[in-house]
Order: structure tokens, then C-alpha cells, then sequence
């Protein structure tokens, strides 16, 4: 990137080696390279075409001034600061390399050669900057996330068990599956990244009836209620959430008096937990003793008649 800034321009074509940072597998008809090269090459709207292996002359043009550098540029040099060895490797350039007479171009000079032929061959530089990206591949796990770095990011649930790529650039993460960007996130440098809508839906009503979720649908319900849900979320309250949820829940199958009703009759026993309430309602003895016109089933759980019918049994044994 530095060398296309240098030059204002690009080349139609680059010859890189084979090393890992370009070109991920060799292959004299379809290299395959590496995905951060080949971002920049496409956005410098370049040609990335690596140089056979084992056939030395497709580069030598590059490697050959390696050695003129090394003896020109660094023999018996030291600098402070890497901002000074790149201001002095500029004024290096354009001074002492691009003013020599080279004997492979037959004793011109390099900066003539390149303003008379080779400036108007270059491809002009794109009006955005290139970011420079990193990518891992992970496996998304049976939680809906996969590991990028320290952190998790959570992944469409639809993917569990798939390989995907992950691209960080700069303050973003975007998980990419089949060449399709799945998910973004802000980047964390540990902890847990997780858009709830990645779960399925059963799991996406969890999570959003969290605590607060549940003290307003009781108020609706009734003061008994109330206190029932202020139970649960009194100590604990994250590992309760679900028999809140489920005490909430029982609105789907009984009307909101019954509900409230039920909820009293549990606290007065002194056993306001979800399985009391849902048996209260069952057995229909919300109200009193005596059972609702449906008979309650005939594993009925505890707490569905009240002390007075135990002892009418007791005494009628």
C-alpha cells in the first residue's frame, strides 16, 4: 500500500511469491489466496498472479535490487526512529535509486523511465484509503456463537455446526458464511457479543421476559401476584426467572382472577412456587375448598385441598 501511495498509481498486475501472507495454496491454475490479499486486490482493482513455484525467473526484476537496497540504502546506516528510516528511505528513492543509471534499463535512468512509460500504465488510486482486515475461521457452537480472538459473537442459530469465517477490521466483526456476511458486531477484546435475535424463537421469548418483563405483566394480573413474582425475584432473581415466566404464563390457560386468586391461595398455604399454583388451578380451589365443577386429575399435586377436608378424611377413616 505504502509503494502504490509512492507511485500514485497501481499496477494492472501483481507478481507476488507464494510465501502464507499472499497466497494460501499454490496451484499454477487456480492459486488460491489469501483472503486479506485478496480484498486488497480487489479493492485496488488489481490482478493478483503469483509466480510458479520452483521457476525463479518469473520475478527476477524484484529480486534482483533486493541486493542493491541492502548494499545502497542500509550498509552503514542506523536511525533513531522508524519515522526517520521511512522519511529517509523516500528521500533515498527519489535522490539516489531513481537517478541512477541502471544497466538493465541500457543506462537510464529508473524516475525518467517511469514519468515517460510506465506512470500512465498504473491504475489510479482509489478515493478510499485500503483497511487492512484480519480472518479466522471457527466452528459456531450449540450457544449460537463462535469464538473470534478472546470473544464470542453470537451466529444465526441456523448455523450451528457450520465453519465460518470471521473479519475483523478496526472496531467491527463480521462473521461470514459462504461469502455472505451473517453477522456484525462491535468488536469486544473478551467477553460475549450476542444479538438475541441469532436464537430461535422459543429461546428469543426467554430472553425478553427478563425481570422487569415480569413485575409488569403481574401488576397487571394482581397485588397477590405481585408478591408472588417479588418472591422469586428477591434472592437469585436470573436463576428464578422461570417459574416467574411460568407462573405468567398460566394467563395462556386461566383468566387473570383465577390467576390472582390462585396465587393467594398459594401464599396462604405457604407455598407460592409455580407447581402449587398450577395444581391450586388444576383442582379449582383457587376459592375455598371445594373443587370446581371439572374433578381434578387423579395425580393431583400438593396443596389442592385445604386442612379442612384432610381432617373431614382423617375422621371418616
Amino acid at each position: 500500500m505504502a509503494a502504490f501511495e509512492f507511485f500514485t498509481g497501481v499496477p494492472s498486475r501483481l507478481v507476488p511469491d507464494n510465501l502464507k501472507t499472499g497466497v494460501d495454496k499454490p496451484d499454477l491454475y487456480d492459486p488460491k489466496i489469501n483472503k486479506a490479499y485478496a480484498e486488497l486486490a480487489a479493492h485496488y482493482d488489481t490482478l493478483v498472479d503469483p509466480a510458479r513455484a520452483r521457476k525463479p525467473k518469473d520475478k527476477p526484476r524484484v529480486e534482483r535490487p533486493m541486493q542493491y537496497v541492502r548494499d545502497s540504502f542500509w550498509a552503514g546506516r542506523q536511525f533513531a526512529s522508524l519515522a526517520a528510516m521511512q522519511a529517509e528511505a523516500i528521500r533515498w528513492c527519489r535522490e539516489v535509486a531513481g537517478t541512477r543509471h541502471s544497466r538493465a534499463l541500457e543506462g537510464a535512468q529508473p524516475a525518467a523511465v517511469f514519468e515517460a512509460v510506465e506512470r500512465s500504465a498504473l491504475i489510479p488510486l482509489p478515493v478510499n484509503g485500503f483497511q487492512l482486515a484480519t480472518w479466522s475461521t471457527g466452528k459456531v457452537a450449540v450457544d449460537c456463537h463462535v469464538k473470534v480472538g478472546k470473544a464470542l459473537y453470537s451466529v444465526p442459530w441456523r448455523l450451528i455446526g457450520a465453519q465460518v469465517h470471521a473479519r475483523s477490521c478496526g472496531d467491527l466483526v463480521q462473521i461470514v458464511h459462504e461469502g455472505e456476511v451473517v453477522a456484525t458486531h462491535v468488536a469486544h477484546r473478551s467477553g460475549r457479543a450476542t444479538d438475541f435475535e441469532h436464537y430461535p424463537p422459543e429461546k428469543i421469548a426467554f430472553h425478553m421476559r427478563n425481570p422487569t418483563w415480569c413485575r409488569r405483566v403481574a401488576a397487571e394480573i394482581g397485588p397477590s401476584c405481585v408478591g408472588v413474582i417479588a418472591a422469586f425475584m428477591a434472592v437469585n432473581a436470573i436463576s428464578r426467572l422461570r417459574s416467574a415466566q411460568g407462573v405468567l404464563a398460566l394467563r395462556k390457560e386461566f383468566d387473570d382472577a383465577r390467576l390472582e386468586a390462585a396465587c393467594a391461595r398459594a401464599a396462604e398455604v405457604g407455598d407460592p412456587s409455580y407447581r402449587t399454583i398450577k395444581g391450586i388451578l388444576a383442582a379449582g380451589t383457587e376459592h375455598g375448598d371445594e373443587p370446581a365443577t371439572s374433578s381434578p386429575p387423579a395425580t393431583a399435586p400438593a396443596f389442592l385441598r385445604g386442612p379442612a377436608q384432610f381432617d373431614a378424611d382423617n375422621a371418616s377413616a
